[in-house]
């Protein structure tokens, strides 16, 4: 089973430690079985906050078995205070161990203290990206973006960009069906407006459990493949076209035909992933009239081309 190893420091943000721990213990593998073992760890007995104290159940030491280690932030009042010589030598052996290490949020503060992220790209909550800069100037620092995966090395930007990396890395771990999952039982979009989106895990749209879209949501994502029109999807919810913009809009956040588009421009990512069909069968299979508006959409919503996309994420790739 995959370790997961949150290494937790003075002043740290309880959004970041909590938002791994929730989404990795959650996570299921087809049969149901666990797909994480999640361990706090801390360089002390007991971690101060500004609202309570943390007592982890595991040291150092356990950051030699993990194989991810996740570095949430830390408030403002111990974000300017040095790691612990120990703290940072821990890490850099886990990474000379081939770990894998991810910091969220103002973590890539605690990340950038290593020495691992020199040379490479990386980002972290925008508010943050200037100080991170100017103590590192041999990092590259994109603060427009919610992470940066250079392989090994991760980096999310503010808090929120944890929920996007952690699907990401399960994406990464155990494929696109297990991310959509983990993605439903968090309520957590898969991808999100605006020029930070890079490459999000693009899964089956989640659905708003317990809204009263859920049985037409449902309903547009089994009939995806076919040419389905405002008028029908309004009568089949029967609503009012002007009724059923406003609900969406409420309830996902975007309009009927454009999480239409996203619902098939991710079921093309998993026949990308997970089969050899030809781009052009791919797109007749998921509702695109033509093969060019096919390539048009997935490039606006993923960011890249389908080709490239499966020459990155294909099975065995």
């Amino acid at each position: 089973m995959h370790t997961v190893a949150i290494l937790v420091l003075d002043g740290v943000l309880a959004f970041d430690m909590s938002t791994p721990i929730e989404v990795f213990t959650r996570t299921r593998l087809p049969d149901g079985r666990a797909a994480y073992r999640v361990r706090v760890c801390a360089a002390t007995e007991s971690v101060e906050t500004q609202t309570f104290t943390l007592r982890p159940h595991w040291g150092l030491e356990a950051l030699a078995d993990a194989d991810t280690i996740i570095l949430p932030g830390r408030d403002e009042s111990t974000a300017s205070t040095p790691v612990p010589a120990e703290v940072l030598d821990a890490l850099r052996d886990a990474a000379a161990n081939g770990t894998r290490i991810a910091s969220i949020c103002v973590g890539a503060l605690v990340f950038a203290a290593t020495g691992l992220l020199d040379g490479r790209r990386a980002t972290t909550h925008w508010l943050a990206a200037a100080t991170l800069a100017e103590r590192h100037p041999a990092i590259d620092v994109d603060p427009d973006v919610l992470y940066v995966d250079n392989g090994q090395f991760l980096t999310s930007a503010g808090g929120a960009a944890g929920l996007d990396l952690c699907l990401h890395m399960i994406r990464r771990d155990h494929g696109s069906a297990v991310a959509a999952d983990a993605a439903r039982i968090a309520v957590m979009p898969l991808e999100r407006e605006g020029g930070q989106a890079q490459y999000i895990v693009h899964d089956q749209p989640p659905t708003p459990r317990g809204s009263d879209l859920e049985p037409l949501l449902n309903w547009m994502e089994d009939n995806a493949a076919r040419e389905l029109t405002l008028p029908e999807v309004a009568a089949h919810a029967g609503m009012s076209i002007r009724t059923l913009n406003r609900r969406f809009r409420e309830q996902t956040g975007t309009t009927p035909l454009q999480w239409l588009h996203r619902a098939r421009v991710r079921q093309a990512q998993y026949l990308l992933e997970a089969t050899t069909h030809p781009i052009d069968r791919i797109a007749s299979q998921v509702g695109f009239g033509s093969l060019t508006a096919f390539r048009d959409r997935f490039k606006r919503v993923v960011g890249t081309s389908p080709q490239t996309y499966r020459a990155a994420f294909q099975s065995g790739g």
